[in-house]
């Protein structure tokens, strides 16, 4: 990587990471583009260089901490002795718990992704990664698909009621403990996972 684009995606970078600091203290409607240059410590014109307002910078963000959070829970994924005798079902409950502990040590993170996420804004975060280098998890998904012995019906349908799921239930548990502790919930919730996932699958690969 050239100077020139290091020193582009420096200021990206410091952009992303300044709003995500305002958005998630001051809260996205009070927050203005000139809160966000004035802490970045860049002029106005360099924001719209890279966002195109504040919305543009808020999804932006989402994708950027979505893709985040499955690209961290992949790695850790990757890293287990025994992946091989893992089931597509394994594979999921693993990532979603990875991702549900990092959400509960990041609070203000989860906070944001779930006040501003749509099924839009989180299936481009699985699908265009904010750097080349990354992975994308629209591909590590459709990958454990094809390596699962089952064919699944409608597998784009069944992440989504996955994602959404995952995302309402755990909201209240950290939160709240509502309706009770994390720790509690998990079991039930990954029970319920599995139903899903029982529910699409299709038939045996021959």
């Amino acid at each position: 990587m050239g100077k020139l684009e290091a020193n582009k995606q420096m200021k990206e970078t410091s952009l992303l990471n300044t709003a995500f600091e305002i958005f998630t203290t001051k809260g996205f409607s009070k927050t203005s583009i000139s809160d966000i240059v004035c802490h970045a410590g860049v002029a106005k014109g360099t924001f719209y260089l890279y966002f195109k307002d504040k919305y543009d910078i808020r999804n932006r963000l989402i994708c950027h901490k979505s893709g985040q959070l499955f690209r961290t829970a992949v790695q850790e994924l990757r890293k287990e002795n025994k992946l091989s005798e893992f089931t597509f079902e394994d594979k999921m409950i693993y990532i979603i718990d990875n991702i549900i502990n990092q959400l509960n040590e990041n609070q203000a993170l989860l906070t944001f992704i779930s006040k501003n996420l749509s099924w839009g804004v989180f299936k481009t975060a699985l699908t265009t990664p904010l750097r080349d280098s990354e992975l994308n998890f629209s591909d590590i998904y459709r990958k454990m698909l094809e390596d699962s012995p089952y064919h699944f019906k409608e597998p784009e349908v069944m992440l989504f009621l996955i994602v959404e799921l995952v995302s309402g239930a755990c909201y209240s548990a950290i939160l709240y403990q509502e309706p009770c502790s994390l720790e509690q919930l998990k079991p039930n919730l990954y029970n319920a996972i599995r139903m899903i996932i029982q529910s699409h699958k299709a038939n045996m690969k021959i």
